[in-house]
């Protein structure tokens, strides 16, 4: 036993010898990482976060991942804009019409000039010409031109991210000033937008629907509404007969936050690959075989909405930046003054204590970290639209920059149409006894997040 423990340490030994050897040797050979190299992956860096905010901006703005081909080529929603006089249909859409429903133009987009003669009251908002002028300019949010035609009008037309998650600053005329990118357009009726197109054939087909129906859906949305599960499980309206719209969510303060959406679909990037290939109708890749459940998503698992590939990908290259610009997008400051500084400061100490409500908003994401999923059992609701994603599931919604979007109300349908009203649900269904005067401090917080 001696022996061949006496042989095991001197075999030991050597291996140790080798193995130290060998190390050192690696040692020697290998590149050392010097200060100038780590400096220049700092700059790398620094180079490569610049890149991705200038494209992704741009690709917010005015990218529309082809989807030129489904709103012009296919519905032809530019020739309602157009009118007969430029070869299209109909009288057209004049400024003030586009206006009405919920378009907004850039100022920084439309020459001084011009500007002036808009705020002086020269320029006919009724004449479509003028509306075909400012979208050439590309100076109409998330709507971008192709053409122009021989009449004067557009060959065709298509939408970006910044149609819905864009609005302006009003500082030139209601719908007119500088943008404000992130925002939810809360004035934009989606429904009569795409209902003016000519041709809802493509709609109806998908849907198994005649064109009226079509229609008579699009107009039930409402301004700051839109249905992204519509061509999904084809559910137009609630039980209780109201529309199954929900309202426009923000882009802005998503930054560690999971989900973009208010229930369970998925990441920031998966929610704008799914936007941009199945609700634009942009050419690109998309893979979720969640879809193909025929019995939760009848109408995409009959589309094959589940593995959508294009020859043409104008999408995939496209997410990185995107994503990175919108966590970028902070969300904005309450402004001074739109709130009791006082009232706010008692309103955090209900926030956190009594009320409970940092229990599910940790701040200072003011959502859950991590997979910040509830029933609607959890907070008091329905389960209808919860239903209709993957993950049956309602996402603890972020709080900050509620103040930028009070218009259309709260929750993902606008059921509560002011804040207290949302506080005052919580307070009935979680038995939480707060005063009135505790109940007006929370909403006061709230409004100053």
């Amino acid at each position: 036993m001696r022996r061949c423990s006496s042989s095991a340490l001197i075999v030991g030994a050597c291996i140790a010898t080798i193995a130290t050897a060998t190390f050192v040797t690696a040692r020697a050979q290998a590149p050392r990482f010097r200060t100038q190299d780590a400096k220049a992956f700092d700059d790398a860096i620094g180079a490569n976060s610049a890149e991705l905010m200038a494209r992704g901006r741009q690709v917010f703005r005015f990218d529309t991942f082809g989807d030129e081909r489904f709103w012009g080529d296919t519905l032809k929603l530019h020739q309602a804009i157009e009118g007969v006089r430029f070869g299209g249909v109909g009288f057209g859409v004049g400024p003030a019409t586009a206006l009405a429903v919920g378009l907004k133009v850039d100022a920084e987009m439309v020459p001084n000039s011009l500007l002036a003669r808009i705020k002086s009251g020269a320029v006919d908002l009724n004449d479509p010409a003028n509306t075909l002028a400012l979208i050439n300019l590309k100076a109409v949010l998330g709507v971008m031109p192709f053409g122009p035609t021989r009449a004067g009008g557009l060959q065709s037309i298509g939408i970006t991210c910044a149609l819905c998650h864009s609005t302006v600053d009003d500082s030139v005329a209601p719908g007119i000033g500088r943008r404000l990118d992130g925002w939810p357009n809360r004035d934009l009726n989606v429904g009569a937008i795409v209902g003016l197109s000519p041709d809802l054939s493509a709609v109806a087909n998908l849907l198994q629907v005649d064109q009226t129906t079509v229609r008579t859906v699009l107009n039930s949305w409402g301004p700051g509404k839109f249905d992204a599960e519509l061509f999904l499980d084809g559910k137009a309206f609630r039980p209780d007969g109201r529309s199954a719209a929900t309202l426009i969510p923000p882009a802005f303060g998503l930054a560690g936050v999971n989900l973009h959406t208010y229930t369970g679909w998925g990441s920031v990037p998966y929610w704008n690959a799914f936007v941009a290939n199945l609700e634009m109708h942009g050419s690109g890749t998309f893979f979720d075989p969640r879809l193909n459940n025929a019995t939760q998503f009848p109408v995409a698992a009959r589309a094959g909405f589940g593995d959508v590939r294009s020859a043409d990908d104008g999408i995939t290259s496209r997410l990185a930046p995107l994503q990175f610009y919108q966590l970028a997008i902070p969300a904005p400051a309450a402004p001074e003054g739109s709130f009791d500084r006082r009232s706010a400061e008692r309103g955090e100490t209900v926030f956190n204590g009594v009320a409970k409500c940092s229990t599910c908003h940790v701040p200072p994401l003011f959502t859950e970290p991590g997979w910040s999923m509830h029933s609607g059992e959890e907070i008091g609701i329905d389960n209808f639209q919860a239903d209709r994603s993957p993950d049956h599931k309602y996402r603890t919604t972020p709080l900050r920059g509620l103040w930028a979007h009070q218009k259309g109300g709260f929750y993902h349908d606008g059921r509560y149409p002011t804040l207290l009203a949302v506080v005052q649900h919580y307070n009935q269904a979680f038995s939480l006894q707060l005063s009135d005067s505790e109940m007006k401090d929370l909403v006061e917080y709230l409004k100053s997040l």
